[in-house]
């Protein structure tokens, strides 16, 4: 069993009219006295309903953890924070939240990064460029090292580990990703992970189909036969450990019965339907391929719960777990 890493994760704010701020200091309270890695969060003190310790070091972080929430303070203003109302003025502090974490992580004051959840129309209205939260992660990591950090999501939860070979990309236009380039580039991502991250020495990984049956022979569809399967023998004659398409509808059970460790699926619908089915409110989401450990949990801003105080902590504790595991197991496999 490894150890615990000494470096305490850094938590980001998220939306703080959203779900974030109540997750955060419920989870704290569940976690405070448990053998956990401690966490701060890099927020406004004022949003997080417990008690709160500013800090003006990670490190201190540690000390504080079983008495108060640690809170490293934002330098953005933020604006007048209606709970489950969305304003673009926050959209500054937001960034500057995932900047500063990122920051701390790349030069070693955090054991990694857990990300509270943020509204992308939010960060438009204000002139954000990115696709997203995790392509945004991998522009700061690849401007901070000067290497390519190509990332890869992988849902966590219910028995699963699945990647997505595509993410929010219209059912039409997926055949148009799936080129043998990022299918590699995805399998290898993942396995690489599923060693540094989760302790696995010899990962072994499936590739769902595309289509019903994984094509039947190319009589439903001939991604599988085409793409799909022979960039699978390539990877295999490589040494990775990855099978042919498999069925949609029955490589997930295969998981669970314990014969593979992670899957690539396809869609994005493809690989999170099981996840969430199997585990809704503890499911994670972890960005592979950079040079820090980036989770999250598996859920947007949740307005409406913000804003009647019901939001759930359970997937940002899972979260906070599993970023603490992976830490871990980053340095045990230094």
């Amino acid at each position: 069993m490894t150890e615990r890493p000494s470096l305490p994760l850094a938590l980001t704010m998220g939306d703080p009219a959203g779900c974030g701020p109540q997750i955060t200091a419920r989870a704290w309270e569940a976690l405070r006295k448990e053998a956990v890695t401690p966490f701060y969060v890099i927020a406004a003190p004022n949003l997080l309903d417990c008690p709160t310790q500013s800090i003006t070091k990670p490190d201190e972080a540690t000390s504080v953890f079983p008495d108060a929430l640690p809170v490293l303070q934002l330098n953005a203003a933020l604006p007048a924070i209606e709970t489950g109302t969305p304003n673009s003025d926050a959209a500054a502090a937001i960034l500057e939240s995932i900047k500063i974490a990122t920051g701390l992580a790349l030069d070693g004051l955090a054991g990694g990064v857990v990300t509270n959840p943020i509204s992308k129309a939010v960060l438009y209205a204000a002139g954000f460029a990115h696709p997203g939260h995790t392509e945004f992660l991998a522009a700061l990591c690849e401007e901070a090292t000067g290497k390519p950090c190509p990332p890869v999501m992988m849902l966590v939860g219910g028995g699963l580990r699945v990647s997505l070979a595509t993410i929010h990309v219209p059912l039409m236009s997926v055949p148009h990703y799936l080129t043998p380039d990022h299918l590699a580039q995805t399998a290898r991502t993942t396995a690489a992970a599923l060693t540094r991250d989760f302790g696995i020495a010899a990962p072994r990984l499936a590739f769902t189909g595309l289509n019903p049956h994984a094509g039947e022979s190319g009589t439903i569809g001939t991604e599988e036969r085409d793409i799909i399967n022979p960039l699978a023998a390539e990877l295999r004659g490589a040494g990775l450990d990855i099978s042919d398409a498999r069925p949609g509808d029955t490589v997930f059970a295969e998981m669970l019965d314990g014969r593979f460790d992670a899957i690539i699926a396809m869609t994005h619908d493809q690989g999170l339907i099981p996840v969430k089915t199997l585990d809704f409110w503890g499911g994670v989401n972890t960005t592979l391929g950079l040079p820090i450990v980036r989770t999250s949990p598996d859920h947007g801003t949740a307005y409406d719960a913000a804003r009647d105080g019901i939001a759930r902590p359970d997937s940002l504790i899972s979260a906070i777990r599993l970023a603490s595991t992976m830490a871990a197991n980053r340095i045990a496999h230094v």
